[in-house]
């Protein structure tokens, strides 16, 4: 039920741009807004953005008109599309399915991957 698988981690250089993916389970993906976050060595984990079951939109100031989400229902797959990469963008990237409400009922989604490295450098 509660699987995420993660890919499209890697290196590039400043100004580069790299593309995640977040494979879930048709559970996860009918019930579970979904969300991307990150942890940089030293730092504490931090929300990079999310997706809620009614669309809405939701990103870190830090990455604001430089990365785009998005999922493709038919495939259960959320992304993360990331472009003008940064060296302070790098980071292990964790996909997470969060709590939503479907229907009137209330799912608590927690799950996570397993994350996928990102390097930029300069």
């Amino acid at each position: 039920q509660g699987q995420l698988v993660e890919s499209g981690g890697g290196s590039v250089q400043a100004g580069g741009s790299l593309k995640l993916s977040c494979a879930a389970s048709e559970y996860i993906f009918s019930r579970c807004g979904m969300a991307w976050h990150r942890q940089a060595p030293g730092k504490e984990r931090e929300l990079v953005s999310s997706l809620s079951r009614d669309g809405t939109e939701v990103y870190a100031d830090s990455v604001k008109g430089r990365f785009i989400i998005s999922q493709d229902n038919a495939k259960n797959t959320l992304y993360l599309q990331m472009d003008s990469l940064a060296p302070e963008d790098t980071a292990v990237y964790y996909c997470a399915a969060r709590p939503s409400r479907v229907a009137g009922v209330l799912y608590p989604c927690d799950y996570w991957g397993q994350g996928t490295q990102v390097t930029v450098s300069s």
